[in-house]
């Protein structure tokens, strides 16, 4: 069973919060101004458009109801600046664009996967693609070496 099939949960959640990152970056850019399109166009359009937000989101966190109460789950998306122990240095941003330097601490008991593999933080390299999710009781982080 693969990491993310294995993790589908967790994974959905984070690709939520880049969803609905998104959807409100896009809502607040595009104002109380301009025509109601939305409305006339087909349902697969709509999935289309936030998917393509979803690939833009960069950071972000939803609060989420669990059986205890609310969970914050927050991502991160970016290229690995450093590693140092416990701590990920990151820029966030896509591959054209960065928007801010942050620095992670990433828990020992982290599930860590590096272009598919099991993998240390410490394997981690500077300039690879990295997504961080962390959750209450997990943390999940996905690099892989660009192209």
């Amino acid at each position: 069973m693969s990491f993310i099939t294995k993790h589908m949960r967790i994974v959905l959640v984070g690709l939520s919060a880049m969803a609905i990152g998104a959807g409100a970056s896009a809502i607040a850019s595009a104002g109380a101004a301009g025509t109601h399109a939305a409305h006339g166009t087909r349902a697969g359009h709509r999935a289309y458009g936030l998917r393509r937000l979803a690939r833009r989101a960069v950071h972000g966190s939803v609060v989420v109801k669990t059986a205890t109460g609310f969970q914050t789950i927050t991502f991160n998306r970016g290229k690995v600046d450093s590693v140092s122990g416990s701590q990920l240095t990151m820029t966030d941003g896509t591959r054209r664009a960065s928007d801010q330097t942050v620095t992670l601490t990433i828990p020992a008991t982290a599930r860590i996967r590096d272009n598919h593999q099991r993998a240390t933080l410490a394997a981690l390299k500077s300039g690879q693609r990295v997504i961080v999710i962390q959750a209450p009781k997990r943390t999940f982080v996905i690099a892989h070496t660009p192209r």
